[in-house]
């Protein structure tokens, strides 16, 4: 037997959800339809319900929405000023928008200017998926501006009720304990390995965590600990770039001899100039690949990420929010070994091989 649903639970449990919208707008067409008198401003309740707007309520503090995770989030969103379909059926606008400001669902010919576009996604972000991850992740208002951009990115991407959820139990501990040098990691777990989209999201975790990474409080490491292949992956093999960014923080990609580490180190010391030079993290998004992940990602059978001679090794980057054919050009003008174009990817390719020859080449 159907129970009685009760506006009010509607209300406390409204979270601004696609579905929960879609579902409120069938509300409102049933109302108008079967029993209109009920929704006029004329009505006891709606004179009461406009009675809370004359009472007085501190006002809270204003969202503010972390800069460098916005500029992520929109590098890799991408925005659409027309709908379009997702793939699997859905119409959708914007930054990634299923429904206009009125909560009309968006369809087929629709058309929005980037200032409503714009103007939706930070509406999104201030009214649900900020202020869902104040209320459900312990420590957010201890974190600083570079690690809730971070999270900000991940759970537009993933969901922004993330936290607690089946299948994020790994970051969700990570987080709850406040193990905060492991977030990365955790975060490179979440990447649909073996769907079109795994390239895509391995470079946007490894941008995440760079950012993450930038939040956090440097710890003392002694001027004489050596970078071996054993360093915990938080080592600094640079004041600003750790071991774990050149394996992808995966237990897999660690290095298993010296000569590895010494040409980690040297590409290291290059890119944090790449770094100074642009006045923005550094994000690596593919460093040492193991025999066996180089042959399952197609990499080439000599491929320099290999590290497998002294003076051989590879780092793919790009510069957070900086455009990365400007990267690519300064790179290619003070680079003296091998570089390969990758702009149109996305990336740019620092390496070195056997002799140290100078090389330039296209992908």
């Amino acid at each position: 037997m159907p129970r009685q649903i009760k506006i009010r639970d509607l209300v406390r449990f409204y979270k601004g959800l696609p579905d929960q919208d879609a579902a409120l707008v069938l509300l409102d067409e049933t109302l108008a339809a079967k029993a209109p008198e009920l929704v006029n401003s004329d009505q006891e309740w709606y004179a009461i319900w406009s009675k809370a707007g004359k009472q007085t309520i501190p006002n809270p503090p204003p969202t503010i929405v972390p800069s460098e995770g916005l500029a992520l989030l929109k590098e890799f969103e991408g925005c659409e000023l027309e709908a379009y379909d997702d793939g699997v059926g859905v119409w959708t606008i914007g930054w990634g928008e299923t429904r206009h400001f009125d909560g009309a669902p968006v369809k087929k010919g629709d058309r929005i200017t980037q200032n409503v576009a714009d103007a939706m996604l930070d509406n999104r972000l201030k009214s649900f998926v900020l202020p869902t991850l104040k209320r459900t992740i312990p420590g957010w208002d201890k974190m600083n501006e570079s690690q809730r951009g971070a999270l900000m990115s991940f759970a537009y991407n993933v969901g922004w009720q993330f936290y607690g959820s089946a299948g994020f139990e790994t970051i969700t501990k990570r987080l709850a304990e406040n193990d905060w040098s492991k977030v990365p990691a955790a975060m490179a777990l979440y990447v649909n390995p073996g769907t079109s989209t795994e390239a895509g999201l391995r470079r946007r975790r490894a941008a995440e965590g760079a950012l993450w990474n930038k939040g956090l409080p440097r710890p003392a490491q002694a001027a004489s600990e050596a970078f071996v292949p054993s360093s915990p992956f938080d080592h600094r093999i640079t004041p600003n770039i750790t071991y774990g960014e050149f394996a992808l923080w995966q237990e897999s990609r660690r290095f298993v001899a010296q000569h590895q580490c010494d040409t980690a180190k040297m590409i290291a010391e290059f890119l944090e100039k790449v770094r100074a030079h642009f006045s923005a993290p550094i994000e690596i998004t593919s460093g040492y690949r193991p025999p066996a992940i180089n042959a399952s990602v197609g990499g080439a059978s000599q491929s320099e990420h290999l590290y497998n001679a002294p003076d051989t090794g590879a780092a793919d980057f790009a510069v957070v929010g900086k455009d990365i054919y400007a990267v690519q050009d300064w790179c290619d003008a003070n680079w003296p070994y091998s570089l390969g174009y990758g702009a149109p990817k996305g990336f740019v390719h620092l390496g070195l091989r056997i002799g140290r020859p100078r090389i330039r080449w296209d992908y």
